[in-house]
């Protein structure tokens, strides 16, 4: 018979998340209570929890890129940003927004996907880039339009890699969709998947760049 205990971890995540309690605690408990559900005795799920921090550590190499990207912060990263826009002509929110989500696509097809990225890239210059375009072409902009704008730059951000990164040969997702069509019986190679989601790609830059037209037009037709 199946068990399906272990289950409530992912209600706990859910839960956690909805009710805003830190990530990392909710993370944490969800998976001891997932661990402890299934069977395994409370030492045995923190050595596992111990293991995998230990087997992925290269991942708080966050913690060093944080601080840099808060110093540049402290000392006029953003202003600065909004500056050279300002003396840009012909610049607008779209258009810069456009501009990067062709960056990100292409540098993530060549496997750099930690070249750009929200905390690196996004925060810190291209979403002050493109409020200051905006706000240069518009006028002030609302409360609102401003987070609208900031959200724009994320998904520019979120779209640009997860349909670019698919391009690159050694990527995990490219080995995970082999790996599951061969559990079909369907036979590709890496090379072939990585071809097949160029269309994709382009797809994916044509139809967000629609998108962040219309959104500049709203922008437009607000003030009409």
């Amino acid at each position: 018979m199946i068990d399906y205990w272990p289950l409530v971890g992912i209600l706990l995540v859910v839960a956690g998340f909805a009710l805003r309690f830190n990530p990392l605690l909710v993370v944490a408990v969800s998976a001891i209570a997932t661990g402890l559900l299934g069977g395994m005795d409370l030492a045995k799920v923190i050595a596992l929890l111990g293991k995998g921090f230990n087997d992925n550590r290269y991942v708080t190499i966050i913690y060093i890129v944080l601080p840099v990207i808060g110093l540049l912060e402290r000392y006029g990263l953003q202003q600065r940003a909004r500056s050279l826009i300002g003396r840009m002509r012909g610049a607008s929110a779209g258009r810069i927004l456009i501009f990067y989500l062709g960056f990100r696509q292409i540098f993530a097809a060549l496997g750099l996907t930690s070249v750009a990225g929200h905390p690196q890239t996004v925060r810190p210059l291209v979403a002050p880039m493109a409020e200051a375009a905006a706000e240069k072409v518009h006028g002030t902009l609302s409360d609102a339009e401003r987070e609208r704008v900031k959200a724009m730059a994320a998904a520019t951000d979120n779209i640009g890699l997860f349909f670019g990164e698919d391009i690159f040969l050694a990527i995990a997702s490219i080995l995970l969709i082999q790996g599951s069509l061969a559990g079909f019986g369907i036979q590709l190679t890496p090379f072939q998947l990585s071809v097949w989601a160029i269309p994709t790609a382009i797809a994916a830059f044509i139809i967000h760049s629609v998108r962040l037209a219309l959104f500049e037009r709203s922008l437009a037709n607000a003030r009409a």
